[in-house]
């Protein structure tokens, strides 16, 4: 199947997915942040949140990170969180005032399009957000102009496909279902910035400084391989992006094979998903 990818019709369908995906990535919190808390932490301290800080979050979703950089900025910072989903968004925030986080913003925006003020921010954060921008320069350069001077950005990325198993064999597998040709590069995927240097190049060429990139070893656990597919199932727009294009019957023997293919990560204390972060961050 030969398809040619439209960046409009991609970012219109990844905003449905994720309305449709808010409320279960919500109810899935305390999993991701069992998963991805580690990453998280890096990602915060990469971007040196801390007393005070100006934060935004770019791609924030339910805002798990997001909160947790509100902590670190405490009562004198500010957090401002946006998304291209509203429904998602109202997640957050609810989680933000019940946890009593008067300094957390949102706003519903195109990453790709940041209408925020210029230098208005001492740190841009974005977890798992980064690799699904069509255009991965104009979201950089969004970020750079609302940092101060010397001020720093960190993302979360997927490292590379084979070191993603519980997530690579479920893209393999409705790949090769639905026909779809792999990615080219600078297409929006989860790995596209996972190869050696695709990162650093990315911060570079938008014209970030002193750019790191840390490897974060992120398995997700959880009791079974069938809680696993649950949880894909459930909330991972880019996977029902993926399947969109074939038959409900033929989405099911999609995710009946990748069922089977997850028990491969079962083992006596449970399944355990590989799964590789990098964090990568810059100065501006």
């Amino acid at each position: 199947m030969t398809t040619t990818f439209d960046p409009q019709v991609y970012k219109a369908t990844t905003r449905a997915q994720w309305e449709d995906a808010a409320a279960a990535w919500h109810r899935w919190g305390p999993t991701i942040e069992n998963w991805l808390g580690a990453a998280t932490e890096r990602m915060l301290a990469a971007a040196g949140v801390t007393s005070g800080s100006r934060v935004l979050d770019v791609a924030a979703g339910a805002g798990g990170q997001t909160l947790a950089a509100a902590r670190l900025a405490g009562p004198g910072g500010h957090v401002l969180a946006t998304d291209i989903s509203p429904a998602i968004l109202q997640y957050a925030a609810k989680a933000a005032a019940d946890a009593g986080l008067a300094t957390v913003a949102t706003a519903e925006m195109d990453g790709e399009r940041l209408a925020v003020p210029e230098g208005g921010f001492d740190a841009v954060i974005s977890r798992v957000g980064l690799i699904y921008f069509p255009d991965q320069q104009a979201a950089l350069a969004g970020m750079r102009r609302a940092l101060r001077p010397g001020g720093r950005i960190a993302a979360v990325v997927y490292s590379t496909a084979d070191a993603n198993g519980f997530f690579a064999v479920p893209v393999g597998i409705i790949r090769r279902r639905a026909q779809l040709p792999p990615p080219l590069p600078g297409q929006p995927g989860p790995f596209s910035l996972g190869s050696p240097g695709a990162a650093e190049r990315v911060l570079i060429e938008a014209g970030f400084r002193d750019v790191t990139v840390d490897v974060v070893p992120s398995p997700l656990r959880l009791p079974t391989a069938a809680d696993c597919v649950q949880f894909e199932r459930e909330s991972f727009g880019a996977l029902h992006q993926m399947l969109s294009g074939l038959p409900e019957a033929e989405r099911q023997a999609a995710w009946d094979e990748i069922a089977e293919a997850l028990t491969r990560f079962e083992g006596p204390d449970g399944f355990t998903g590989p799964c590789e972060m990098l964090v990568i961050s810059g100065s501006s």
